[in-house]
């Protein structure tokens, strides 16, 4: 069955390459991997473009947007199947945008929907174990990644880029890929970084910048996007003007409402994102909604979750996220299983869950609430889904609590 679904798919992706008419051969492509990072990577990249006058295309696990057109993406696919990849590069053409910047994955590789995309320009953000029981294997899923990355030398077009986290430990398996242009870059690149009244303050290409965006994984991907830059020749001033100006991406560390104290949604969804997360408040009393445990996949790191929890959160609430055909409560018992001493809180009702965080939360404190990000829909089983937004659901009951 597997080598017929393979050659299925590979033909979907074949035909419709054809039936559009090549388009990745009239427009410039940037194609970004990792397991982290590659959606606000996409947006920064697209914001310094729009900076420096060109017009760009985008398909990230967010939303698709075309020139001004822009719709979020409902489709819980960051990289859509059945053609729509192709018919989305021809949408830009059509356009006339100059470049299309495209978030590829792992599980869409696996269906070829990588295929027939004539690349000008790779990122590969970084690498941590994710999709080990649908790949098989960690090693399997990094050499999915790197077969991504392997278009690029695939790719007939002149002047192709190759841009490689060099900080991160698989980094080697994606800079022997052949390119023209290939730069491996550093959190030492931005030094010295320094924290002020008006955010994160660092050094680049002898330009001063502050970013607003949170955490040192935002560093990271402001300075891949930055790199990117810097091989297309676009000037330091607008990347800085782009950077400082770029507010943040939808469901990635987004700031929900303004009070004395903070609550932000955000897509963390592996042990090394939400760990990332919850350093990024160092000091700060953390109330945790925690998340990122899909029901029928990587069971694994639910336990790690728990215990990474358990050590950053100051208080922990463990609810329901999306369960698909799983009991919603045996996927909160092997999250629990990692914590050894804390008591979470469980409520399955997931706006309840965020009331409770919510109204627990005093001046100074941070609520947290990950694993869902921008999901339109709590999956549940036999293919139902529940119309949701964790962020809409925040504000409105943060609403609740000011009028109550």
């Amino acid at each position: 069955m597997k080598p017929l679904l393979s050659i299925y798919h590979y033909l979907w992706a074949r035909l419709s390459s054809i039936w559009y008419r090549f388009p990745s051969r009239r427009i410039k492509v940037i194609g970004i991997t990792g397991t982290k990072g590659k959606s606000t990577t996409a947006e920064l990249i697209s914001a310094i473009l729009e900076t420096a006058d060109l017009k760009t295309a985008l398909s990230s696990t967010v939303r698709f947007k075309v020139g001004e057109k822009s719709q979020d993406n409902k489709l819980k696919m960051s990289l859509p199947g059945r053609g729509f990849i192709q018919r989305f590069l021809r949408q830009a053409v059509h356009a006339n945008c100059d470049w299309a910047i495209i978030e590829m994955t792992s599980e869409g590789a696996r269906q070829f929907r990588h295929k027939f995309i004539d690349l000008n320009a790779f990122i590969f953000t970084n690498l941590a174990p994710e999709h080990i029981e649908s790949h098989g294997s960690y090693e399997a899923y990094r050499q999915a990644k790197v077969g991504i990355a392997r278009e690029l030398e695939r790719s007939p077009k002149a002047g192709r880029a190759l841009i490689v986290n060099g900080d991160d430990k698989e980094a080697k398996y994606f800079s022997n890929i052949k390119a023209e242009k290939q730069i491996a870059y550093h959190l030492s690149d931005l030094e010295p970084i320094k924290e002020t009244a008006r955010g994160t303050e660092f050094n680049f290409c002898e330009q001063t910048i502050v970013t607003k965006l949170i955490g040192k994984f935002n560093l990271y991907n402001i300075l891949a996007a930055m790199t990117f830059a810097e091989t297309q020749g676009i000037a330091p001033e607008i990347i800085k003007e782009a950077v400082e100006q770029f507010g943040g991406v939808r469901g990635r560390m987004e700031q929900v409402g303004w009070q004395d104290f903070e609550v932000l949604v955000d897509y963390a969804h592996t042990p090394d994102s939400l760990r990332q997360v919850y350093e990024a408040f160092p000091g700060r009393k953390k109330i945790c909604v925690l998340g990122g445990a899909g029901g029928g996949r990587d069971k694994w790191k639910r336990s790690e979750i728990g215990k990474i929890a358990e050590k950053h959160c100051d208080k922990i609430i463990l609810t329901d996220e999306d369960p698909y055909d799983e009991d919603p409560e045996e996927i909160v018992k092997d999250i629990t299983a990692g914590i050894k001493k804390a008591k979470p809180q469980v409520i399955m009702d997931r706006r309840l869950a965020i009331r409770e965080a919510i109204s627990r939360a005093r001046a100074g404190d941070v609520v947290l609430i990950t694993g869902k990000g921008t999901d339109p829909y709590i999956m549940g089983p036999n293919g139902s889904k529940t119309p949701w937004d964790d962020a809409a659901i925040a504000h409105e009951e943060l609403e609740k609590l000011k009028t109550s």
